[in-house]
């Protein structure tokens, strides 16, 4: 297969788009609908400056919101379309997705299942490493969550939480002991991190 590439995972909702405040749940949540999705600000230039540096790029996200019937399959494959278009108009791109559609209480029976792949499991990083020839001791995860970070740590990455430092934040850390290599608001600062460490 030859050497193994190295790669930055990324979370979708709150990492590569915006999250949604829905009035009606009264949530903040990812988009429901095609409209609602926005690209976060700098993930293109972020995207661009790993690809630079020899990073595949994938998405590792899990998606409930079909299991919970507050979008349709549909609905969600239209979203993807348009995060594409909106990547590949800023000359970005992905190299994999990677997505987890079960939940313990999904409407849907098909989708509820206590799977290997949700987050904080490592299952779609590991799926992902051996479809892709990936180095997951080299490579890095970005999401927003600290189920991303479980998730980094249990397949052997390093970790970047994209969050500002919170006191309930770090309490949530210690109740779970899981803390990420790094914190940082911003994706491009996260990225900076990256270029500047991954050589440790």
């Amino acid at each position: 297969m030859g050497i193994p590439f190295k790669a930055v995972f990324l979370d979708r909702d709150g990492v590569i788009n915006e999250l949604v405040y829905h009035q009606e749940q009264e949530v903040i949540d990812s988009p429901f609908t095609e409209n609602q999705f926005r690209l976060v600000k700098n993930i293109p230039a972020a995207i661009k400056v790993l690809h630079t540096a020899n990073y595949q790029i994938i998405v590792i996200s899990n998606q409930p919101g079909v299991a919970k019937r507050q979008m349709s399959l549909s609905t969600f494959e239209k979203i993807t379309q348009k995060m594409h278009r909106q990547l590949a108009a800023k000359n970005a791109h992905l190299d994999g997705e990677y997505y987890c559609f079960h939940h313990a209480d999904a409407k849907l029976k098909k989708y509820r299942l206590d799977c290997d792949c949700r987050k904080p499991k490592p299952g779609m990083l590991l799926q992902a490493a051996q479809e892709l020839n990936l180095d997951l001791k080299q490579s890095w995860f970005i999401g927003d969550n600290l189920s991303d970070v479980q998730a980094g740590r249990a397949a052997g990455c390093r970790t970047i939480l994209l969050s500002k430092i919170k006191c309930n934040l770090c309490q949530q850390m210690v109740n779970r002991n899981t803390a990420p290599d790094f914190i940082t608001p911003e994706v491009l600062q996260a990225t900076d991190i990256i270029l500047h460490n991954r050589d440790i």
